[in-house]
C-alpha cells in the first residue's frame, strides 16, 4: 500500500493539465490498475464484480476497457467501502437533489488527505495560490461535527487552503430557511474593498439568497479584485428560467467585478477531489490524476469530438472506496480531445444536463458485504 500510496502522489505533483493524452493515459492506466488489484483484495464483492467483466483489466489496453460502476451503486448504507469501521476518517454525502437517497463515501485518512490536495492543485491553476479573505455564502452550520459532511461543506471546506479569514454571511432559522446578513455582507465588502477576495457559494444559493435580494435595490458591493466560485444547484435555476450568462452578469453586476471573474465548476463526492471548473473558453478539463470519458449511450463506447454521451469520471485519488471508475447520471458534449485554446491539454467537454431517470443494471455481482483484509 505504500508503494501505491508512492505513485498516487507523484502523479499528484505533476502540474495538473500539461501532460499530451496519450502520456496521461498511459500513466492513469497503469495506475489505475494497482488500484483495482488493490480493491480486489479488499473487497470480495467488489472482486466478483470485477471477474464478471468483458475485458479483462490486466490486459485492458485502454482506461475506457477498465471496469466501471455506476454512481448509484454508492448510494448503499452502510457505505460501500474498502476499510475498516475505524479506519473511517469522515462520510461525505451527496445533496440527492433529484433522489430521496443520497449517495455516502466513506474516507479513510489518506483518502481524505489526496482529496484535499486534488481540489487545491486543480483550484489553484485556476486562480492561483495566495490566500485571501473568504466569503461563503452560506452558513457556518455544514462545517460543523466530524462524523459527516455534506456536498455543501466538502465544496466550502475543499476551498479553505486558499483562505486567510473565512466569514459566512447567511444564517438559518430553526426550520432550515436562509437568511442574509446584509450587515455582516456590507462590513466584509467595506474592509476587502482593494483586496483579492474569494467568494464561494452553490449556485441556486447565490441566486436566491444574494443576488435577487438585492438585484432589486442595485447594490454594488465594489469588489473588483474577486474570484467567484460556484458549484452545484443548476436544475433549480433552471425551474426558474435563469440562464448562465443572465447568472454571470447579474452576480457580476452585485460584486462589481467582470463575469470573466466567476467559475462555475462541477464536483460529486463520488469523485472527491477531482472538480471540473470552467476555463476562460467555458470548457471544463480533467486533471492529471483523473480524467473524463464520454460514453455512447447505446454502445457504451467513448464517443467521437463533437457528439454527446453519458459521461464517466475516473480518479486515481481513492482508495477508501470504489470512486475510481465511476459512470455518472450526466450528459456532457466532448467539445476537443485536445487543443483548447486555454491551454490545458487533454480533453475539453461541456456538461449538457441529466440522464432520463432509467432503472440501474449489471450490478448484481457487487454486494454490499465487506471482506477487509490487512
Amino acid at each position: 500500500m505504500e508503494l501505491l500510496n508512492d505513485k498516487i502522489d507523484r502523479l499528484l505533483s505533476l502540474p495538473p493539465y500539461s501532460q499530451p493524452p496519450h502520456e496521461r493515459e498511459v500513466g492513469l492506466l497503469e495506475l489505475l490498475k494497482e488500484e483495482l488489484e488493490y480493491a480486489c483484495q479488499r473487497h470480495a464483492g467488489y472482486a466478483n464484480y470485477i471477474r464478471q467483466w468483458p475485458v479483462n483489466y490486466q490486459s485492458a489496453a485502454r482506461v475506457s476497457d477498465l471496469p466501471f460502476l455506476p454512481v448509484g451503486i454508492l448510494k448503499a448504507n452502510p457505505p460501500l467501502c474498502f476499510i475498516s469501521p475505524d479506519e473511517i476518517k469522515r462520510t461525505l454525502t451527496s445533496s440527492a437533489t433529484t433522489s430521496q437517497s443520497p449517495s455516502r463515501v466513506a474516507l479513510d485518512a489518506a483518502t481524505s488527505r489526496r482529496m484535499t490536495k486534488g481540489v487545491v492543485a486543480i483550484v489553484r491553476d485556476y486562480i492561483g495560490p495566495s490566500r485571501r479573505p473568504y466569503l461563503v455564502v452560506d452558513t457556518p452550520d455544514f462545517m460543523r461535527g466530524t462524523g459527516s459532511l455534506g456536498a455543501r461543506g466538502a465544496a466550502i471546506q475543499g476551498l479553505q487552503p486558499f483562505a486567510s479569514q473565512a466569514t459566512y454571511c447567511l444564517s438559518a432559522d430553526d426550520q432550515g430557511e436562509l437568511t442574509l446578513d446584509r450587515q455582516k455582507l456590507q462590513e466584509f465588502a467595506e474592509d476587502h474593498h482593494d483586496a483579492e477576495v474569494l467568494v464561494y457559494g452553490f449556485t441556486f444559493i447565490l441566486w436566491n439568497h444574494l443576488v435577487k435580494p438585492l438585484m432589486a435595490e442595485n447594490v454594488c458591493l465594489n469588489l473588483p479584485n474577486i474570484r467567484i466560485l460556484h458549484s452545484g444547484g443548476w436544475k433549480r435555476l433552471q425551474d426558474q428560467a435563469v440562464e448562465k450568462t443572465v447568472f454571470n452578469e447579474q452576480l457580476a453586476r452585485l460584486f462589481g467585478c467582470s463575469p470573466g471573474c466567476i467559475i462555475d465548476f462541477y464536483g460529486m463526492v463520488e469523485s472527491v477531489g477531482v472538480i471540473f471548473p470552467d476555463c476562460p473558453e467555458g470548457n471544463k478539463h480533467g486533471p492529471a490524476f483523473g480524467d473524463v470519458i464520454v460514453r455512447d449511450p447505446l454502445t457504451l463506447e467513448p464517443v467521437t469530438a463533437g457528439e454527446y454521451g453519458i459521461v464517466q469520471v475516473c480518479s486515481v485519488l481513492p482508495t477508501s472506496f470504489p470512486g475510481n471508475l465511476l459512470l455518472t447520471e450526466d450528459l456532457a458534449q466532448v467539445m476537443a480531445y485536445d487543443g483548447c485554446p486555454c491551454g490545458r491539454r487533454g480533453i475539453s467537454f461541456r456538461f449538457a444536463g441529466r440522464v432520463p431517470k432509467a432503472e440501474l443494471r449489471g450490478c448484481g455481482n457487487l454486494e454490499t458485504k465487506r471482506t477487509v483484509t490487512n
